[in-house]
């Protein structure tokens, strides 16, 4: 593995999300290329999921087949042209091409034929109507990448939130890098940085009640205006202020990602959130931006991350009394009460009621990653599920106006009850969650502890009406294109 790339683990996550999406090899190997670091030969490889070994077994195979002669191939000289340490003569780029399907371009070994004269790149630009070479103003090819990312993002929108396939996946993470970028290599008005901060509050604003596949695509459209006001590093004031709505837009792009199933991306997500908080040096934003991923690891599956998560945020938050150590506090008690540390979870609740307690009222209440007192009961509620300690489920507008929280609230309760053995109640519980959420809102973070619900139940209590009910709406939500399927 060469530096700075990522695990094999994470070109097998991408292999698991393109089988669930019907992606095609080259879709997947994109992804692959675009997000751990591999060269395009080597992330070819990655999509079929060939060992190196593998990869000169297939090329031998397939020159026997084809009477095409000895291949001169072997492991060490695979990983040197996949790690750009050599270069494979043209009849051996033939035959990787015919091994991957691919021309030389997909493979990255036309790159030499690149040249850069007057201010200009013969670059390999992507098309939808194929690939080609083409001189370009290299600031002009950015731009034009940019301009029709944008411009997928304005149809998807119009397209009433098109479901996120293939390539829009691609795209969303192709921004997230290209951020990342900028954030490395870091002149913008103060009425543009006025407009800004008001954007990032409207969208804060917005991002309680909407749904999370539109607002991601709108959050996409943001992020990429930011980029282009910070493509160069600005003065101090102006930077700090660019990557705080970095940070904004990035955590509020991760959070709908999370409720839309996509784990891998969302985690990317909350790295790019924290790369621009850590930049920014402000220790709340650095604790709210753990506090917040927290939640990701919480929703699918590693209470462990969850804690770890939840006490660096604590830690980074200090002891004054802020948004962040609540959320840091009342984090950590839900997974503890999960983890069945009852007494620790006890603590951290009340711990988090006290550092509310004592937070100054700032008017702010309806933003996103405001801890405010509806966001405390729904915490409270969430531990005292599982502590066996609910006495009654508050109702919805206890909860406040984030659409998905009274239904995991129910659908807690709903998992709580049929760990004691009522199942038709808990199926019960479930559909009334089901059907109190709007369509657009029944993403994956919903539909798969429903899904995860009724594939508990024996066999015998799938036939009581409330399961076969519940079974229904479920199978209706398959049928629709708003959530990605977990």
């Amino acid at each position: 593995m060469a530096r700075g790339e990522h695990s094999p683990a994470c070109a097998r996550r991408w292999r698991e999300q393109a089988g669930h999406r019907q992606w095609s090899l080259w879709q997947t190997a994109q992804a692959i290329h675009g997000c751990c670091g591999a060269s395009l030969l080597k992330a070819h490889r990655l999509a079929r999921g060939w060992s190196a070994r593998k990869a000169v077994q297939e090329l031998e195979e397939l020159c026997e087949r084809n009477a095409l002669g000895s291949p001169r191939a072997s492991i060490d000289l695979l990983n040197a042209w996949e790690n750009n340490r050599a270069r494979p003569r043209p009849q051996t780029i033939d035959l990787l091409s015919r091994l991957y399907r691919a021309n030389a371009v997909r493979l990255g070994l036309a790159a030499d034929y690149c040249d850069d004269v007057g201010g200009t790149k013969v670059v390999v630009v992507a098309r939808q109507d194929g690939f080609g070479e083409q001189p370009y103003p290299i600031a002009q090819w950015e731009r034009d990448e940019d301009t029709e990312r944008r411009a997928l993002f304005h149809q998807a929108l119009l397209g009433g939130g098109t479901p996120l396939n293939g390539r829009l996946l691609v795209e969303v993470d192709n921004t997230r890098q290209a951020v990342d970028r900028t954030l490395a290599e870091s002149s913008v008005s103060e009425e543009q940085l006025d407009r800004l901060d008001e954007q990032v509050l409207s969208y804060r604003r917005q991002y309680i009640k909407s749904a999370p596949l539109p607002m991601l695509y709108r959050l996409m459209l943001e992020i990429s205006e930011v980029r282009r006001m910070a493509v160069t590093r600005q003065p101090a004031v102006a930077q700090r202020r660019l990557l705080n709505a970095v940070t904004m837009l990035a955590l509020m792009s991760a959070d709908a990602l999370m409720k839309l199933g996509d784990t891998h991306l969302a985690h990317a997500w909350y790295g790019t959130a924290r790369t621009a908080s850590d930049d920014l040096g402000d220790l709340r934003l650095r604790a709210l931006v753990r506090a917040q991923h927290a939640m990701l690891p919480y929703h699918y599956g590693d209470l462990a991350e969850t804690l770890r998560l939840a006490r660096e945020a604590r830690m980074l938050a200090g002891s004054a009394p802020s948004s962040p150590a609540a959320l840091g506090a009342a984090a950590e008690a839900r997974a503890l009460a999960k983890l069945g540390d009852h007494g620790a979870a006890r603590i951290a609740l009340s711990e988090a009621e006290q550092i509310f307690a004592r937070m100054p009222r700032s008017g702010l209440e309806q933003l996103a990653f405001v801890f405010s007192e509806r966001r405390l009961e729904f915490y409270r509620t969430g531990t005292l599920i599982e502590l066996g300690e609910l006495t009654r489920i508050p109702d919805p507008e206890a909860l406040g106006p984030y659409t998905i929280d009274p239904v995991l609230i129910q659908l807690d309760q709903a998992t709580h009850i049929f760990r004691e053995g009522h199942t038709d109640e808990a199926c019960r519980l479930a559909l009334q969650a089901m059907l109190q959420v709007p369509p657009e809102h029944r993403t994956s973070i919903v539909v798969t502890r429903a899904r995860a619900l009724l594939g508990a139940l024996p066999v015998e209590r799938r036939r009581t009406a409330a399961a076969k009910r519940l079974a229904e709406v479920l199978a209706d939500v398959a049928a629709q294109p708003a959530s990605i399927r977990p």
